[in-house]
């Protein structure tokens, strides 16, 4: 059943971006294990990109208004469970909207606009959130640093003075402060394939914050490593810290040129956080940085569906257990379309909290 499960899903994948919502299916059958007493949660949220209605790419012979019931039900679940699971941290991995339009973004604020007062978040530019010189004027409309201001654990974001406004700055590249368990936590959300100035504010701030434990959000890190030739591809060929880039052109990072440049450099990161491949779905990988500290890479991107990657931190066990959870079928995936590997979807990290 599995396999023709697979089969069919490939078959309607690669006639549209997103296929047909039974290609997409996640599978499991294990509830969501009780949480310990001094444990706390770190939510990330992956690509939201299941826009029904009219224009929408999944209907668009549609004349329906635009809806995501898929964040919709992402978002009810984090307010509902805000307290149960200690969520102290949201992160959002990029492609908050499929189509970079005004109908779009209107739904995506309206919904993670719910999160405000309630748990502190950050919002990560994927390449359908701006176009592909980097221009993220309507993400800076409906989610401009201006809102997030107020907020303490809102630390700042990049700001530069040139006359393109629109490209990098006004919370495209934003920073958060937040703590739980003890532990002091710095977090960056980082624009995709974000150019030289951006990596070298990022560095910046790290340096000034070293004693915290630092997190960075960014949208293509890990995936495909060369950009793909055909469809199959996108599925199939060799992957790792990805090589290419779609946004920035020739200003533009890759994964591996972020690594270089930024992630490798600071004792105080440890996780890395990232979307962008839904056909990859879910990938892991741990290297060294230059002190010899282990870095994990964590790629979450569940085809759009109602899914979050829930980061359980255990101080008492110096460890993180990695929760990937359907909250609409309430059960954790354990099998997806392309990745049948359970390691890749539920597993545990060693992390010094002590």
């Amino acid at each position: 059943m599995k396999q023709l499960l697979v089969i069919a899903s490939l078959a309607l994948f690669c006639g549209s971006s997103f296929g047909q919502t039974a290609s997409k299916r996640m599978i499991g059958t294990r509830p969501l294990p009780a949480m310990t007493a001094e444990a706390f949660t770190i939510v990330i949220i992956p690509d939201t990109q299941s826009y029904t209605g009219k224009g929408c790419k999944a209907t668009p012979q549609s004349t329906d208004p635009v809806t995501n019931a898929n964040l919709e039900a992402q978002v009810k679940w984090i307010r509902e469970h805000r307290d149960d699971q200690n969520i102290v941290f949201i992160s959002h991995v990029g492609d908050i909207v499929d189509k970079n339009n005004a109908d779009q973004w209107a739904v995506a604020k309206q919904h993670l606009d719910q999160l405000r007062g309630v748990v502190p978040f950050s919002l990560t530019v994927g390449n359908h959130d701006m176009t592909s010189k980097g221009d993220a004027t309507l993400f800076q409309k409906h989610f401009p640093a201006a809102s997030f201001t107020t907020y303490p654990w809102y630390l700042g974001s990049y700001a530069h003075t040139r006359s393109d406004q629109n490209v990098s700055a006004n919370n495209v590249n934003s920073a958060q402060l937040f703590s739980a368990g003890g532990i002091d936590f710095i977090h960056l959300s980082l624009e995709c394939n974000a150019p030289d100035d951006v990596l070298a504010w990022a560095g910046e701030t790290l340096t000034k914050h070293a004693r915290r434990h630092a997190l960075i959000t960014t949208h293509m890190d890990l995936g495909i490593r060369e950009k793909p030739k055909t469809t199959e591809g996108y599925i199939h060929d060799p992957k790792g810290r990805m090589n290419w880039i779609k946004i920035h052109g020739a200003r533009g990072n890759t994964g591996e040129q972020m690594w270089d440049k930024l992630y490798r450099k600071h004792a105080s990161l440890r996780l890395i956080f990232c979307g962008d491949q839904s056909r990859v779905t879910a990938l892991k990988l741990t290297t060294p940085a230059d002190d010899g500290h282990p870095i994990t890479s964590m790629l979450s991107d569940y085809m759009s569906q109602p899914v979050l990657r829930l980061l359980r931190f255990v101080p008492a066990e110096n460890r993180i257990h990695a929760l990937t959870y359907d909250v609409k079928q309430q059960v954790l995936v354990e099998d997806t379309p392309h990745v049948h590997d359970l390691e890749q979807h539920q597993f545990t990290l060693d992390y010094p909290m002590k």
